[in-house]
């Protein structure tokens, strides 16, 4: 799918055109964190029309989408060929609900579609980029396809563009099973294999969901494959620092049944803020303080948080303690 401007190849010749564009600030989802840091499904029924968020971030983390599948192609973009009937449908949904929801940002005439945030327009009847790359160029959101072969009723992850992942490597799940790419996650199995597979076996086209996973991480880039990002020299994160030297890492998370290919499309939104944010929320910072001393040690090193779990808290425990704000 190709661009229509031979102008926009590169990222610094992209032309924005924001004049009669308003672009509300990310959603705060600080106000749903949870009491408790657990693995569980944890689903909420998705209304469809807020199937895509779209916010003042896009044009930067649309950017970095480009930079990564210029520079870091295979390590972000990964499709098997039994993503290709959910990758067209996906890129077509996309292409229907975006100018309906966010008529201010993108704008379709027949086969081109405009995103006038980034100065893009998109020929969806080219056949120049994989049509699931074409979907993950247009939105904020990470990208999943899960689908079945013939036979095998596990649902498999067949493709995925992935730029912003939180400590895992998407490359490693391609082809594999729903138990087979939890299998690092702590208590998962038993806990949540019979239940998940249910859903991916159950889930209805009219019944998409939702979740919101937490993390504590120590940067906020978005692109995250790894593990600890400290850099050498760096000074140690204490009680004092936490709230400047930690991120609060929230992932919207949706599921949602494809109506032709029957495939699942696995959505994920990052949401970085740093933990700071929370010294006028008292209420909140309790409420995670609470939360960070009950995550048990596995799960904790798993997510990254235990590295940094006591100063979190005591940082937390401080602003919980401070007067004023609203939770």
């Amino acid at each position: 799918m190709a661009q229509t401007r031979e102008e926009d190849k590169e990222p610094a010749m992209y032309q924005s055109d924001l004049s009669n564009v308003t672009l509300s600030p990310p959603r705060d989802y600080v106000a749903m964190l949870p009491a408790a840091i657990r693995v569980t499904m944890g689903l909420h029924p998705l209304d469809l029309a807020e199937w895509i968020e779209v916010d003042d971030r896009l044009p930067d983390e649309l950017a970095e989408k480009r930079r990564l599948l210029a520079e870091r192609r295979d390590d972000v973009l990964r499709i098997m060929p039994a993503a290709a009937a959910g990758a067209r449908e996906t890129l077509a949904l996309l292409a229907e609900h975006l100018p309906r929801r966010y008529p201010q940002v993108y704008r379709q005439e027949g086969a081109r579609l405009a995103n006038r945030a980034t100065g893009e327009t998109w020929d969806l009847a080219a056949d120049d980029l994989h049509p699931l790359e074409l979907a993950s160029r247009l939105v904020q959101e990470d990208l999943c396809l899960m689908g079945r072969e013939d036979g095998d009723d596990r649902y498999r992850l067949t493709g995925a563009c992935v730029c912003f992942p939180t400590r895992w490597r998407m490359p490693e799940k391609l082809g594999r099973s729903l138990n087979a790419i939890h299998e690092p996650v702590p208590h998962y199995d038993p806990a949540l294999t019979s239940p998940m597979d249910r859903l991916f076996a159950r889930l209805p086209v009219e019944r998409p969901v939702w979740r919101l996973n937490v993390s504590i991480l120590d940067s906020p880039a978005l692109f995250q494959p790894g593990g600890h990002q400290r850099a050498a020299g760096e000074p140690p994160i204490t009680a004092q620092n936490a709230g400047d030297s930690l991120w609060l890492r929230m992932e919207r998370q949706t599921l949602r049944r494809l109506p032709q290919s029957g495939d699942i499309l696995f959505t994920i939104r990052v949401y970085s803020r740093p933990l700071g944010a929370l010294a006028g929320r008292p209420e909140r910072a309790e409420r995670l303080a609470a939360a960070l001393r009950g995550v048990d040690a596995e799960l904790a090193a798993y997510k990254g948080i235990e590295p940094v779990r006591t100063a979190a808290i005591a940082w937390l425990e401080r602003a919980a303690g401070q007067a004023g704000g609203a939770a």
